[in-house]
């Protein structure tokens, strides 16, 4: 699953299957939703390098694989914060199938952005047909 942060907390997710992403997931899932002046951050990996390279958007990597999770105002926090959240959540379920993650994820955002605050919010998104 690939999670995307911004500083106001807005969340976008999507479900890039198996093993690493790579940087065609990257053009498929963010190329659309970034602005040509955005600044991506992200860990190392290579794939991100190249899209921003290919996608000619400003990126600033944090090798955390070095221990180094901050510089300056340039982290990636907001995004593994969340992952330990869905991670903590989803322990509940004690195991979900990965086809329906994308699944879990949006009802964790749901949570997230505290849009189901009343039972009748609750079962209104639970009926709802996309």
């Amino acid at each position: 699953m690939l999670v995307a942060r911004d500083r106001t907390g807005r969340t976008l997710d999507f479900h890039t299957g198996r093993g690493p992403v790579s940087a065609p997931q990257l053009h498929t899932h963010m190329g659309p939703v970034l602005s040509d002046d955005a600044l991506l951050v992200s860990d190392a990996a290579n794939a991100y390098r190249c899209f921003a390279r290919e996608a000619h958007i400003t990126h600033q990597a944090v090798n955390v694989a070095a221990g180094n999770r901050v510089r300056g105002a340039i982290h990636i926090q907001n995004v593994n914060a969340w992952h330990s959240r869905f991670k903590s959540w989803l322990v509940h379920f004690r195991g979900v199938a990965s086809r329906y993650l994308i699944n879990y994820s949006g009802w964790q955002r749901l949570l997230d952005e505290r849009r189901l605050c009343s039972p009748t919010k609750w079962l209104s998104a639970a009926i709802q047909s996309n």
